[in-house]
């Protein structure tokens, strides 16, 4: 008989339509973007929040696995059901309700955070959290993730802006935490308990979320530097001009060569594959034309050379590395370790040393892009998946990073989360008594350990599990 037949026929007989038993449907939901497939025994579509009541009592009584996902879009394999079980697809809770006069969101966890953004956009609002991902990313996932985006270094990140959750405790039973108020000081804060725990602690199923007036203004600048070392200083120097750009992105130069290749031209002709910052101002007419006196100064005194967008076209090309940068890198490798660390600022010059040093004792390419504005960088260890050398190598740089940038004072993780494919290094970062607490809140919370079991605390190294010959549609992100 197969794992949980008994309780899926029950929970079958229960929502009908809802669960899909088929074998096309269940491998749909197998796997996310880490491409590691885990096949679930039911995949639950619910056509109202109270579905995922009966699915979590049910669940919680017979002591079924729980996975909730989205669109996958996580790389961590936070979303794969690894210990099988029952899969709960949220995209069919997707309204959206802007308030206007509050500047508020009321949105279904299944809502894209694309489709939020141009809600707010269409009544004068801004919901600044951009993850790459956003066409596709569902808001309960970023929740999940406490996901971040370009834009973390000014606004800040999901955690930020959420007012007000609500959603289903393990057992079943629905809980609100918070309301839709600005202000609330009436018990413990276990909104902010739930972000972040990667549907280990509860399944969100709406969430109110906060937003800000859209900016009035912006101004985007290209900067070229001779290295990786100084393009990072100069960035250093510019916040120390307490300079706050919208968006502050740093690129590499293998990054950068990657971009030039796939979008067919050079981002300063004659400077190929240097090493960019590429940042945008946002906010009053007055406040970015004053701002553009600083920044430009600085191009002036720091960077190899500057190039001002002066149309809406030319901002798109120039965002245009930015966003082929990481689907282009795999001309460098058919398998990719894309580790979002977080490195302090002050350790910025002493942390891309680390990186060449990486580069040659790996003998890897590992091309590095991020958000310079909050330290949070994208490492990316390319590789070959059939050479096992290079795999090996793969495997040691990954673990040399984690310890530096922990020694550092960093985070082995700045919006992806730890799922199954940072669990190796959660004990980097956290102290036993600090696991110790974080799996007491787990049990607390989760006693029967239904909530998305095996990930974070669990130890697994996904990159030597076989992976899906699959191209997703986020993929070039």
């Amino acid at each position: 008989m197969k794992p949980h037949a008994a309780a899926t026929a029950l929970l079958k007989r229960r929502l009908g339509a809802r669960v899909d038993l088929s074998e096309d449907g269940r491998w749909a939901a197998s796997f996310d973007s880490s491409k590691i497939s885990f096949l679930p025994a039911a995949v639950v579509t619910p056509r109202q929040e109270a579905d995922i009541g009966v699915v979590l009592a049910l669940a919680n009584r017979r002591r079924v696995p729980v996975t909730v996902r989205g669109r996958g879009t996580t790389l961590m394999g936070s979303a794969a059901p690894v210990n099988g079980g029952w899969v709960i697809d949220m995209r069919g809770l997707n309204r959206i309700r802007i308030d206007g006069d509050a500047g508020l969101a009321h949105v279904g966890a299944g809502a894209t955070t694309a489709a939020v953004q141009r809600a707010a956009d269409g009544q004068g609002w801004f919901y600044p959290p951009d993850p790459s991902s956003k066409e596709y990313c569902t808001i309960g996932g970023n929740i999940a993730c406490n996901a971040g985006g370009m834009h973390g270094g000014k606004y800040g990140v999901t955690r930020d802006f959420v007012v007000a959750l609500r959603g289903f405790l393990p057992t079943g039973e629905f809980v609100e935490w918070g309301t839709a108020t600005k202000k609330f000081a009436a018990g413990f804060n276990l909104r902010d308990l739930w972000i972040g725990s990667e549907g280990m602690l509860g399944v969100v199923t709406g969430a109110v979320l906060k937003l800000i007036p859209r900016p009035a203004a912006r101004w985007t600048l290209l900067t070229s530097f001779a290295d990786e070392v100084s393009a990072l200083a100069a960035a250093r120097a510019l916040f120390r001009q307490r300079v706050q750009p919208a968006i502050c992105e740093f690129l590499d130069r293998e990054s950068v060569l990657c971009a030039e290749r796939a979008t067919g031209r050079t981002v300063f002709p004659g400077q190929a594959g240097r090493p960019v910052i590429l940042l945008e101002l946002a906010g009053s007419v007055a406040e970015v034309d004053d701002l553009k006196v600083d920044v430009l100064a600085w191009a002036q005194r720091t960077a190899r050379a500057h190039q001002e967008a002066r149309s809406r076209a030319e901002v798109e090309q120039l965002w245009a590395v930015r966003r082929k940068c990481s689907g282009a890198m795999f001309e460098l490798g058919d398998a990719k370790l894309n580790e979002d660390i977080v490195v302090p600022m002050r350790q910025y010059e002493k942390f891309a040393r680390f990186l060449l040093r990486l580069k040659r004792a790996s003998g890897l390419p590992i091309p590095t892009f991020g958000h310079v504005a909050d330290g949070n960088l994208h490492v990316n260890i390319m590789y070959h998946r059939d050479n096992r050398a290079e795999a090996r190598a793969a495997e040691r740089a990954v673990q040399r990073l984690m310890e530096t940038v922990v020694a550092l004072g960093g985070a082995i993780s700045g919006e992806h989360g730890i799922g199954l494919a940072k669990t190796p290094f959660l004990r980097l970062q956290h102290r036993p008594a600090q696991v110790r607490a974080m799996q007491a809140v787990k049990h607390a919370l989760d006693p029967r350990g239904i909530l998305n079991p095996g990930k974070m605390f669990d130890v697994v190294r996904i990159w030597q599990h076989p992976r899906l010959d699959l191209k997703l549609p986020w993929d070039h992100k």
